[in-house]
């Protein structure tokens, strides 16, 4: 199914207006993300932005970057189906590792990033899913999530891909300690992000 946008040379532009482009990820995104991180004191590596890169190119995902007045600020990965976790198995797609730079935050650049990638997956599944960390460290994603109307599944938390038993003592509270969420991606959704796309322009 053909993902809606405007093309500009190997570029695809799904949002442009107010300061904002969202545009899929190229090559020269990921050093500038892994310098821009670095000095937010995380421990970012090329190679995830290469793999990243790869996925999208065989069409396992499609990598998505905001920009703000012409630098990259944020990115979100949406993968066509969901690998991992309760949802594996499904067919819904899953949005994975959603970030926005600190300087760049309260903007809404992320609610931006957020509205594509659920208009993408829009066009596969009428339900799109996601996992964040439980830690304190995402609490401000956690809060986005169910403002936007994701919903826990039910199955409780993961860890590395296993899920967490009660009284059981596997885990640790890291990165990998996931609660899982979806949400419905059918008319509401497709309508509202719609208008977004309206605003799109290849120029």
């Amino acid at each position: 199914m053909p993902v809606l946008g405007r093309e500009k040379k190997d570029q695809m532009i799904y949002f442009n207006e107010n300061d904002v482009v969202i545009r899929t990820m190229e090559e020269a995104d990921g050093p500038i993300f892994v310098e821009e991180y670095t000095a937010q004191g995380w421990h970012p590596e090329l190679s995830i932005y290469q793999m990243r890169m790869k996925d999208q190119a065989e069409g396992e995902c499609i990598a998505l970057t905001a920009v703000y007045r012409g630098h990259p600020a944020g990115s979100v990965y949406l993968y066509l189906t969901a690998q991992a976790g309760p949802f594996r198995g499904n067919g819904w797609p899953i949005i994975v590792d959603f970030s926005v730079l600190e300087k760049y935050q309260r903007k809404g650049i992320g609610n931006k990033l957020m509205d594509v990638a659920e208009q993408i997956a829009s066009q596969y599944a009428d339900t799109v899913c996601l996992g964040v960390g439980v830690c304190k460290e995402y609490g401000t994603a956690q809060r986005m999530y169910v403002k936007r109307g994701y919903v826990p599944d039910g199955s409780g938390v993961w860890y590395r891909d296993r899920q967490c038993i009660q009284y059981e003592t596997v885990c640790t509270v890291d990165d990998d300690l996931i609660l899982y969420f979806s949400k419905s991606v059918s008319e509401p959704c497709r309508s509202r992000v719609s208008r977004v796309q309206t605003g799109a322009r290849s120029g």
